[in-house]
């Protein structure tokens, strides 16, 4: 588990100590906040250490630089670093519930293929890091994988993880109860099932009565909880691990994003620690109210809003949204009804 990561002088991030719950952690802010680079990051270092085989120094200075680059696609390393007066330096601390998982890296203006390591870890994660961008990405299988490790292709190296995770076969045992009562209230939502081909590697939404209906007809908002259903189908959402979603509520209503929102307190509830970063009151206070029901009260919640400054990005953290005092949705959505009042007026 996560419990803090100190960062320093990393884009446009405040140089803060974020300190995350073991449970559901909600980002909010505007737009070039960081909200998409603190979960870009993170992800990112928890994926170096879940995969791979070798854990020494000089292994993790190439494996780290190589996915920060792979993930953020800048044109070099050093582009990542914030940029104050002249050549700076950048440093990230990763503080893990086990300190044998802890890892500490620098990187300067001038870094091109390796990374400081000044703390590695002893030994590798368990479980790897789930990444989910504001797309779905179910219509891209099974053709993504081998066209993004065969060319040089300008999209993001999580999609790649991503769609190679949901290419892996459906759990069978003692888990599979836990897995239908998961994925049921998406399934409803859907209106069917997510199947696969096994000789095309295609997605298809198993419709009761209707057969199947291939996955680019299906509309958007149901694509996304299709990639999430099928990723608790797997096992790779179970227990254990970790999910960073960037703005889960794009391209779903009210409706859906209820859903959403259970899915996600149920999938903390189930072990895994949950990153979200959001523009969305609607599935903030969602989750806020879902957190006040018995069977999510011990699930830890911690609240992040950064906001622009005059000085810089600024944080501020709190274990809910009512210790955050600068909470930008709720400004907006404060400001909107005056203004919608002063038109009835």
């Amino acid at each position: 588990m996560l419990k803090s990561a100190s960062i320093q002088s990393f884009g446009p991030l405040p140089n803060a100590e974020f300190r995350f719950a073991p449970g559901l952690n909600v980002v909010v802010g505007e737009n070039g906040c960081g909200k998409s680079q603190l979960l870009k990051l993170l992800y990112s270092l928890l994926k170096v250490q879940a995969d791979s085989r070798e854990l020494s120094k000089t292994a993790l200075q190439k494996s780290c630089a190589d996915k920060l680059v792979g993930v953020f696609r800048p044109e070099s390393l050093g582009r990542l670093v914030q940029r104050l007066q002249g050549q700076s330096k950048c440093e990230i601390a990763l503080r893990m519930e086990t300190s044998a998982h802890n890892l500490s890296i620098s990187f300067a203006t001038r870094a091109t293929t390796a990374v400081q390591v000044e703390k590695s870890p002893k030994i590798g994660l368990d479980k790897s890091p789930v990444y989910l961008p504001t797309r779905e990405l179910v219509t891209l299988c099974p053709w993504f994988v081998p066209l993004y490790d065969n060319y040089h292709l300008e999209f993001e190296e999580s999609w790649r993880d991503t769609v190679s995770l949901l290419g892996n076969p459906t759990i069978k045992g003692k888990r599979e109860a836990t897995v239908a009562r998961l994925v049921k209230p998406l399934e409803e939502a859907m209106g069917g099932k997510v199947v696969v081909d096994s000789a095309t590697g295609r997605f298809y939404l198993q419709v009761p009565g209707e057969g199947k209906m291939e996955m680019p007809l299906v509309a958007e908002g149901l694509r996304k909880m299709a990639m999430l259903a099928r990723l608790i189908s797997t096992g790779t959402l179970l227990e254990q691990g970790y999910l960073f979603w960037d703005e889960p509520e794009t391209n779903l209503n009210p409706k859906l994003i209820k859903i959403i929102a259970l899915s996600i307190m149920s999938l903390c509830s189930q072990g895994i620690q949950v990153f979200v970063a959001s523009h969305s009151l609607f599935l903030l206070r969602e989750l806020e109210i879902l957190a006040e029901k018995p069977e999510f009260k011990a699930v830890k919640q911690r609240y992040f809003s950064l906001k622009a400054t005059a000085q810089g990005i600024e944080l501020e953290q709190g274990d809910s949204p009512d210790e955050i005092q600068t909470l930008v949705l709720l400004d907006e959505e404060l400001k909107q009804s005056d203004r919608f009042i002063g038109l009835e007026g």
